[in-house]
């Protein structure tokens, strides 16, 4: 470690599981400066993104694992590395989304694997960098290693929440590397103008989900992306061609898949986590990563940054949660360290 690297480390942690205004969800913490071993990068975190599994994380982690530091998006600058690292230097700039089991991101200082690590797009600021992450990881994986759709490939996906982080991003990657007809869901006006703005062909709203697909997919949809999968499985059932796959990345209780057997469509499950966590050996998140920051600078994806909060600390980090919870967010907030 360097002599411009503190001793200590400044973090916003959870003290216990609980609703958003409670004193415990959000305290400030000291803590010593932890050094990189292994494949592990030190990054100095200039700015950090709030997903919803930061908010589910808040309020239903186990309370033995109190002080619970949250966040996963980053986008910051290497200060040190562990001995085992090839990929990065000391100096690069870089964005990712961490592992849910590992310490998170909202820190000065953080810890993470250099497999699961891509370099910052050079066009993005730290904010617009860490927008993307999470978002970016969980819509490639849904198209590509899930539904495995081949660049290229055309046919017609419906992809539900088009003005969230990953609707917004599995309708780029679908512009920009399928020839897919995205017919995405919104409702408000300012939704819906975000939706397009992704690229999507067909902004749809979801409160009559199958009549209003129908109308611009007379013959159904090949796949779809579902953000909301409660209350749902008939009418994709409906909206599904033959053989037609749903991949989800929800946590619906006690679903019900078998409105699916009759077309022999398939339900499958993105959780962008599961490689950090059962295959920590796997580079794929970071060519993932750094195949998008090439996409980011050849301006064929925008980053999906709506809202700027700073300095990095207890009142915007419970700001940023408020505005999750109200489900009314365009695109992604994000936070500067100040």
């Amino acid at each position: 470690m360097t002599a411009s690297i503190p001793q200590t480390i400044t973090s916003i942690a959870a003290t216990a599981p609980g609703p958003v205004d409670a004193d415990t969800s959000f305290v400030v913490v000291e803590a010593d400066t932890p050094s990189p071993t292994g494949h592990d990068l030190l990054v100095e975190v200039r700015a950090v993104s709030v997903n919803p599994v930061d908010v589910k994380v808040r309020s239903s982690f186990d309370a033995d694992a109190a002080p619970k530091v949250l966040g996963f998006d980053a986008a910051g600058v290497v200060v040190a590395v562990g001995p085992e690292v090839t990929t990065r230097a000391v100096g690069d700039e870089v964005y990712y989304a961490g592992s849910i089991a590992r310490p998170g991101t909202n820190t000065s200082h953080h810890l993470v694997d250099e497999r699961i690590v891509g370099r910052k797009p050079s066009s993005l600021d730290f904010a617009e960098a860490a927008a993307l992450p999470l978002t970016t990881i969980t819509a490639w994986e849904a198209l590509f290693d899930v539904l495995e759709i081949s660049e290229g490939a055309g046919g017609t996906i419906l992809v539900t929440g088009g003005a969230g982080g990953t609707g917004s991003m599995v309708t780029q990657l679908a512009r920009s590397l399928t020839d897919l007809t995205v017919v995405a869901t919104a409702s408000r006006d300012e939704s819906r103008d975000w939706a397009a703005r992704m690229g999507a062909k067909h902004v749809v709203d979801r409160h009559d989900l199958v009549a209003a697909v129908h109308a611009v997919a007379p013959d159904g949809v090949d796949h779809v992306f579902s953000a909301f999968s409660e209350g749902n499985v008939e009418a994709y059932a409906d909206l599904l061609r033959v053989r037609g796959a749903v991949v989800a990345i929800d946590d619906p209780e006690g679903l019900d898949t078998m409105p699916l057997k009759d077309k022999a469509q398939s339900w499958r499950w993105e959780f962008m986590f599961a490689r950090p966590l059962h295959e920590p050996e796997s580079d794929a998140q970071k060519r993932i990563l750094d195949r998008v920051a090439d996409l980011v600078d050849e301006g064929k994806v925008v980053t999906t940054l709506t809202r700027t909060l700073s300095p990095l600390g207890v009142d915007t980090l419970r700001e940023a949660h408020q505005l999750l919870e109200s489900s009314s967010t365009i695109g992604k907030v994000v936070i500067t360290a100040g």
